[in-house]
Parts: structure tokens; C-alpha cells; sequence
């Protein structure tokens, strides 16, 4: 008998649950809702503000190449999480899939983890949606923007997005089509016209010549300076993969749309072509998108908040500016919304699993939705966009996103061995050499990340383990002993014997 925190959870029972009453969800989705889900979550604040900022710190026009390293080691990610979720279509994501094949420990690690991804995620972008809003309108400051303590804008947009959430994923997929129709015609609008604009010479030197980074010192410095001793590196082939792993940012979200596939008419087919399609299209619009605005500009002058807006303002395009700026807005919204509905999902597959408390994860029974977990996920998550500032912790989200794509391609392994009997819609190719290759990339990226994010990362995953400890293997366990109770035959007394008849 294995230890309970390795016990795993079987792919049957695990689907055998999603019609449980009182927890099952309403299948409303369709590959088009989920690709819609997958663009609205990952074109926001990498696209908006990104592509500037690191072509000026850290790979000058190169920035193209870096965001088509961050997609590739996605796309290796997103293979395995094609065939995972076409297996074990599930709510949960990472979590589900880490259940069924590396055990309940891992399961919880994995769903803690998403828990610092999907909600520090949807606060951080809530706190950008908050600044855009008050420069486009001219809000006063203390209402929104960087400076507002409490930031009310940011409260606002979460509380709003929470009551969509509520009423149901339909209609947040539809409100999401719309809000993405918006951003992405603002996109295509910065590429049409900055083709006008670009200079040739802004490109040159496309790769800018590697140099020593300025000095960067104690938890500011990448953990693969702490340890070896190397000296960070700007521009170059060392810059461009350093702001690989910072644009990385920008891709995230498209595992959000794992979350959803309980609710999807039919997850087999269309999980697996909304993951791909939807990081596909925005590869190439954040390609374009930088190839584009570092030809407007000189790399150089885009390190600032709005490079889009900055690089029309220094061709004399003014008034494009407030076009980007309502791009911005409407393309932030659509992923604090996806952000929050994947939060709520993976809380709701945990607390079916009894790792956190049952009562919270009922189904409303008109939208069909988790309801108390969505208002919950809505509380906290505004109380943080409010109150705390961001700037810093946004790397977690990067480092949260990471671990749970190295769980997903090391289950990917694992599941191919175990259960090669499962019918499999979608298999990832090349395995075992891809799920190897996306754990190399996804820790390299990881490595490069600052040594206080990792502290903070460890911090929060010590949380997590004495939650777990205290409450959820304990309660998890009188679960299974009360199924395996239920599932005992009842004891039958013999038949007597028959007796002769004289």
C-alpha cells in the first residue's frame, strides 16, 4: 500500500466525478470559446508593455527572436498539456494531472502553486488595468494608477469580472470574444500602421553587441549568478536569453485553458486545438509586434511603461496613442477574467478532492458554476490588486508557471508508462525527448530568474506544505476511507443447508 501522500487518484474516477450532483458543471464550450479563452488570457500587459522594456534592457531588436524562444518552450509545454487534458478532461489543470500520475502530495504542491499563478496573476494585471484606465481617462491619482492606496479601479474591474464569473463561463466567453475582437484589431492596427513608419536603421545592429549588465546585487541577481559566479550579460546571445525568460511573462495563460475542459462539449478535440491554436496566433502577433515597433523607434528610448504608445509619439502619431491605450484596457480585462476563472476551477477540483474544504466547491444551481469558490477567488484577489503593491511579486507568476509546466511534462512520461491503455485524443509527440527537452528549457528560464523571487517562491510553498500537513492529507484520507467503506460488499449470511425430505 503506498504512502497517502503518493497515492494517486485514477484517470476513471477522476472523470466519474464530473457528474457528482451538486458538482457538476454545465458543458457549454466549443474550440472557437477556448482559443478565444486562450488569446484573451496571454495578448495583454507582455504585448503592451514587454516588448519595449526588454528590447531596451536586455536584447535591442533581437526582442523578436527572444519572444519566439519564450513561445517554442511554451509549445513544448503546450504539447503535453494537449494530450493531458484530452486523456483527463477535467477541471483542474496541473493539478489534476499531477493527481493522476505522481500522487496527492505532488497534486497539492502543483495546486498551490497555480494558486500563486492564477491569482497574483489576475491581481498584478488588475493593477495595470488600473493604471491604463486612469491615463486614458485622467483619473485622479489617488482613485487609480500606481500611486491609489487602496487602488479602487483595480478593485472595480475584479469585483466586476467576478459577477461575470458568477452568472457563467458562457458568458464569459462571450464577453471575452468581444473584449479580444477589440484588442486584437488594436494589435493588427500597430502593425498596419507602424509599417508606415519603420526605419531601417533602428534596426541596426539587429543583435546589439553582448555586454556586462549594470551591477545587480543580492536578491535582484539571477539565481544562475548567485551560484556560479557568471556576470549577467546585456544584449548578445546571453541578452536575448535573458529576455527570453522575462517575456515568458507574456505567454502565460495559455494553460488556462486546460482548467476549462469540463465544461467543454467536446474536451477530446477541442482542448487540445484550443491550447495550440491560441499560443500560435499570439506568437506571431508578439513577433510582429516587436519586429514593428523596434523599427519605429531606436531599441534604446521604448524602457517605459507604454513602448507602443512612445513609439507613435516618435514618428508624430499622436493621436494613436488613445487607440492603444483603449487596446490596452479592453486586452487586460479579458485576462484578469480568464486568470480568475482558471483560479476558481483548480480551488474546485482541490476541494472536490477534500484537499480543501467540500462545502466550498458547490455548483450554483441555475449558472452552473463554483460559485462560492468564484466570489471567494473575487474577494481575495481584489483585496490584493487593492492594497499591496505588485511590481516585485510579478516574477512569481513567471516561477509559479515554470514549476507547473516542468509537473506537466514529467506526467506526460510517467502516464505513457503506467497507463498505456488510455485512449489518448491527443498524443504528444517525440516523447520521451519532448518532455525532457520542455523540463531543460522551462528550468533554464527558471534559473535565470532573480534569487529574492525564489526565496519568495520557497516561502510560499512551505505555506503550502504545512496546509497540506495540518488539514488536507488528513481530511483527503478520512475521504478514501469512507469510499473504500462504501464500496465493501455487505456481508451475506450462508444459505442453510436443505434438507432431505422424508
Amino acid at each position: 500500500m503506498a504512502l497517502p501522500v503518493f497515492r494517486t487518484k485514477s484517470i476513471e474516477r477522476s472523470i466519474q466525478e464530473t457528474d457528482e450532483p451538486g458538482h457538476k458543471l454545465k458543458r457549454e464550450l466549443s474550440a472557437l470559446d477556448l482559443t478565444v479563452f486562450g488569446v484573451g488570457v496571454i495578448v495583454g500587459t507582455g504585448i503592451f508593455v514587454l516588448t519595449g522594456q526588454q528590447a531596451a534592457r536586455n536584447a535591442g531588436p533581437a526582442i523578436v527572436i527572444s519572444f519566439l524562444l519564450a513561445a517554442v518552450v511554451c509549445a513544448l509545454a503546450a504539447l503535453c498539456y494537449a494530450e493531458f487534458a484530452s486523456t483527463v478532461p477535467v477541471a483542474g489543470s496541473a493539478y489534476t494531472f499531477g493527481y493522476a500520475t505522481l500522487g496527492e502530495l505532488v497534486a497539492w504542491i502543483i495546486g498551490w502553486d497555480l494558486v500563486l499563478e492564477l491569482g497574483l496573476g489576475a491581481a498584478v494585471v488588475a493593477r495595470g488595468w488600473s493604471a491604463y484606465l486612469q491615463t486614458l481617462f485622467g483619473l485622479p491619482t489617488w482613485l487609480a494608477g500606481d500611486d491609489a492606496i487602496p487602488d479602487w479601479g483595480a478593485i472595480f474591474i475584479v469585483a466586476l469580472l467576478t459577477v461575470v464569473g458568477v452568472v457563467g463561463t458562457k458568458l464569459s466567453g462571450r464577453v471575452t470574444g468581444i473584449l479580444v475582437a477589440i484588442k486584437v484589431a488594436v494589435v493588427l492596427f500597430v502593425i498596419g500602421l507602424g509599417l508606415f513608419y519603420i526605419t531601417s536603421d533602428n534596426w541596426s545592429p539587429f543583435v546589439p553587441p553582448g555586454q556586462p549588465a549594470p551591477g545587480v546585487s543580492g536578491g535582484e541577481e539571477p539565481l544562475l549568478q548567485a551560484l556560479l559566479g557568471v556576470v549577467p550579460q546585456q544584449f548578445g546571445v546571453f541578452g536575448i536569453v535573458a529576455a527570453a525568460s522575462i517575456v515568458f511573462f507574456a505567454y502565460i495563460g495559455f494553460d488556462v485553458v486546460a482548467t476549462t475542459a469540463e465544461e467543454t462539449r467536446n474536451p477530446q478535440r477541442d482542448v487540445p486545438r484550443g491550447i495550440l491554436w491560441s499560443l500560435g496566433i499570439c506568437a506571431v502577433l508578439y513577433m510582429a509586434v516587436a519586429f514593428v515597433v523596434t523599427g519605429m523607434s531606436k531599441y534604446s528610448s521604448l524602457d517605459t511603461g507604454a513602448p507602443l504608445a512612445k513609439a507613435f509619439t516618435d514618428v508624430g502619431v499622436d493621436w494613436a496613442s488613445k487607440v492603444i491605450s483603449v487596446g490596452a484596457v479592453c486586452g487586460i480585462t479579458t485576462v484578469i477574467l480568464v486568470l480568475l476563472l482558471g483560479q476558481s476551477r483548480v480551488l474546485f477540483a482541490m476541494s472536490r478532492d477534500h484537499l480543501l474544504p467540500p462545502a466550498v466547491a458547490r455548483v450554483h444551481p441555475r449558472f452552473g458554476t463554483p460559485w462560492l469558490i468564484t466570489i471567494g477567488t473575487g474577494v481575495l484577489v481584489a483585496l490584493v490588486s487593492g492594497f499591496v503593491p505588485l511590481s516585485k511579486l510579478s516574477e512569481l507568476t513567471s516561477i509559479g508557471t515554470l514549476f507547473a509546466f516542468v509537473v506537466v511534462a514529467i506526467g506526460v512520461v510517467v502516464l505513457r508508462r503506467t497507463r498505456p491503455d488510455l485512449p489518448r485524443a491527443f498524443r504528444t509527440p517525440w516523447v520521451p525527448v519532448l518532455p525532457i527537452v520542455a523540463v531543460i528549457a522551462c528550468l533554464w528560464l527558471m534559473i535565470n530568474l532573480p534569487v529574492d523571487t525564489w526565496i519568495r517562491f520557497v516561502v510560499w510553498m512551505a505555506i503550502g506544505f504545512v496546509l497540506y500537513f495540518a488539514y488536507g492529507m488528513h481530511a483527503a484520507g478520512r475521504r478514501r476511507a469512507a469510499e473504500a467503506e462504501a464500496e465493501e460488499p455487505t456481508a451475506v449470511s450462508p444459505a442453510p443447508e436443505p434438507h432431505d425430505r422424508v
